[in-house]
């Protein structure tokens, strides 16, 4: 259960301003709401279940060594800080085919979804995560986690639009992301 609510609470901050919660509100402007949703939570569960896969063998091929991965992984939460901290934008190109895809919304949306995740700072959390805790709660709280976060952009781009405080989720963003860093390394020098 607690690898569950941590990954939720991550992976949604993780997401917040992120370029797929941009996407989320382009696909939305184009095609129902279900439809998007559908599609992000498919290519959303592909992603995490490959990334939980990688961190769960990374943390038991190390496992002797598992103040070392809590040391390591709390820099990478540093570093997704900063990562949240510099942005990330939505390229004209990417708006340009997510507002031209056609065929299925569904498969649009969730082959657009799979391939702008892979690589993405969620899909590193996610692995990061996966050392440290069960493999099914942070599955599902990853998958969780990513899809409330772009089901709230969509609904909250509908309503203000443009209005959006992005400084505010930016700071708020990284200064959890950095909080989660540093408990994991004090958890790591402690072990």
């Amino acid at each position: 259960m607690y690898a569950f609510l941590l990954s939720t609470a991550v992976i949604f901050v993780a997401e917040l301003g992120d370029k797929s919660q941009l996407m989320a509100m382009t696909f939305a402007a184009r095609y129902r709401a279900r439809d998007v949703l559908i599609g992000i939570t498919a290519a959303t569960a592909l992603v995490h279940l490959a990334s939980v896969g990688i961190g769960y063998f990374i943390g038991d091929a190390f496992s002797e060594y598992q103040n070392w991965i809590g040391i390591i992984a709390g820099v990478a939460f540093l570093a997704f800080a900063a990562w949240t901290l510099r942005g990330d934008e939505l390229t004209e190109d990417e708006a340009n085919k997510a507002r031209g895809a056609t065929g299925a919304a569904i498969l649009a949306v969730g082959t657009a979804f799979f391939l702008a995740e892979l690589g993405d700072k969620t899909m590193l959390a996610t692995i990061t995560l996966a050392t440290q805790e069960g493999w099914l709660g942070t599955w599902i709280g990853s998958t969780l986690g990513m899809v409330a976060a772009d089901a709230l952009a969509i609904v909250v781009g509908a309503v203000l639009g443009k209005k959006l405080p992005e400084n505010v989720i930016k700071y708020g963003a990284a200064a959890l992301f950095a909080l989660f860093g540093i408990a994991l390394i004090v958890d790591g020098i402690l072990a």
